[in-house]
């Protein structure tokens, strides 16, 4: 059976109010917003006490996403219904347009590292072929890296990222550029860092990539529902993200973005070799796949063939097709704006009261800024090494402070140990208030731990 049409379709006649972007890959500066939340902050349910400022772990579903899920898991299990088979085109097909894609180019996957996992496996890489990646990887990332180097004899080169707010975009491109040799096959890179909240240059290293005839392979884990990119436009062969962080949709949803056909204005180059190494459809043809095209228009639709699996959840589809419509409905440039708006507000306080020199993220170059922020908290800077002192800050602003954030590991070029630095998030669900109040916990804390 397939979903209901008049139940999955929420919001479809908004799906493509997206607004664009001046720049592909690119997070414009935005003003701070009049508007400070309240208009958004009463869609969720999400307590306000503790203040949560930890999206980038996970989201919070708003009221008519967790309604759309559990209306469905209801009438699952009153109906047993089941979906054996099917490859949701109506459902691909409602979502696909608010991200900048066509509905073969977008599989609803299971979280991020389900996406990059399918896509590492799935590329024709052989015994001494090199990704280029970086130091600033997220276990999704090293682990299928690991095993491709230990099953295939793949290599991982690494290039060490720089921290804080002295580089521009070009520089990241300069030093990935510098580390390309003959035997590298695939560039791979998150954006944004999730330790740092540092926003790599999508485009300009997608571009990159085209230049050295790469595979360009994005962790953009944060990118759903925190950017309004339009992701063929950005010119990466594969981006994967989740839809349960920024995108607020339910747990175990997210998407990958495959390109589909050769897209003469954002990435004329060959399709890359790649095999779905998942998948259930009865329809997978004994001789094998066709080409893949060579033009724009696509062969065959390669996201189906990864959609078909065996009896997914109704639910959760429903959920995020909700929280996507929800996002569509809003305005993602409008979301954009407001939560990197946000982080601007953040990253000045902390230069403001602990200096430009404490941040991790970038500040200053409107093509690196997200919606995270990672900075050294301590008075002592050298306090930011010690893992102990870090949980410390961490439990000690939620238990006498009652707002929750994280540390993160932040490999440092020169130090002699990890980085243990504090990242925040801003989101919908916050206001003005809500950073300042952070800024005011934080100072006051790292003074009574000094």
């Amino acid at each position: 059976m397939s979903l209901d049409r008049r139940r999955l379709l929420v919001g479809a006649g908004a799906a493509g109010a997206l607004m664009g972007l001046g720049l592909p890959g690119i997070a414009q500066a935005a003003p701070e917003s009049k508007d400070d939340g309240e208009s958004f902050r009463h869609l969720f349910v999400l307590d306000r006490d503790p203040l949560f400022m930890n999206v980038g772990t996970v989201g919070s579903p708003p009221r008519e996403v967790l309604k759309a899920e559990t209306d469905e898991l209801e009438l699952v299990a009153r109906q047993a219904l089941s979906n054996y088979h099917g490859t949701f085109p109506d459902l691909r097909g409602q979502i696909a347009p608010g991200f900048g894609a066509d509905p073969d180019e977008l599989w609803i996957s299971g979280n991020t590292t389900e996406g990059v996992g399918t896509v590492l496996n799935g590329l024709a890489l052989n015994a001494g072929d090199e990704v280029l990646t970086t130091n600033h990887e997220h276990p999704a990332v090293n682990t299928p890296l690991a095993i491709l180097h230990n099953r295939r004899g793949v290599v991982t080169k690494r290039v060490a990222l720089p921290v804080g707010d002295n580089q521009r975009a070009e520089d990241y491109v300069a030093l990935f550029e510098a580390a390309i040799t003959p035997r590298t096959k695939v560039l791979l890179f998150s954006a944004p860092v999730f330790r740092t909240g540092t926003m790599l240059p999508i485009r300009m290293l997608a571009e990159l990539a085209q230049r050295h005839g790469l595979i360009s392979v994005c962790d953009g884990a944060h990118v759903p529902g925190m950017f309004a990119y339009r992701y063929r436009e950005l010119g990466v062969d594969f981006l994967a993200g989740s839809g349960g962080k920024w995108q607020c949709g339910p747990a175990r949803t997210g998407v990958l973005y495959l390109r589909n056909k050769v897209l003469p204005a954002f990435n004329p180059n060959p399709l890359p070799e790649f095999w779905p190494s998942i998948g259930s459809t009865q329809d997978y043809p004994d001789a094998g796949l066709p080409p893949r095209t060579g033009t724009s228009t696509a062969s065959y639709d390669i996201a189906a063939l990864l959609q078909d699996v065996g009896n997914p959840s109704l639910a959760q589809l429903t959920g995020f097709a909700a929280a996507c419509a929800l996002w569509d409905r809003l305005g993602r440039q409008k979301i954009q704006d407001y939560s990197v708006g946000l982080a601007n507000r953040l990253k000045a306080g902390i230069a403001e009261r602990w200096g430009i020199g404490a941040l991790y993220s970038a500040k200053s170059d409107p093509r690196l800024l997200c919606a995270m922020t990672a900075f050294n908290p301590f008075v002592r800077p050298a306090d930011v090494l010690d893992k102990v002192k870090a949980d410390a800050f961490v439990a000690r602003l939620h238990d006498e402070h009652h707002i929750t954030i994280r540390n993160t590991i932040v490999p440092v070029i020169g130090a002699p140990a990890p980085h243990y630095a504090m990242r925040v998030s801003t989101h919908l669900f916050h206001r003005r208030r809500d950073v300042d109040r952070f800024l005011d916990a934080a100072w006051q804390l790292s003074r009574a731990m000094a």
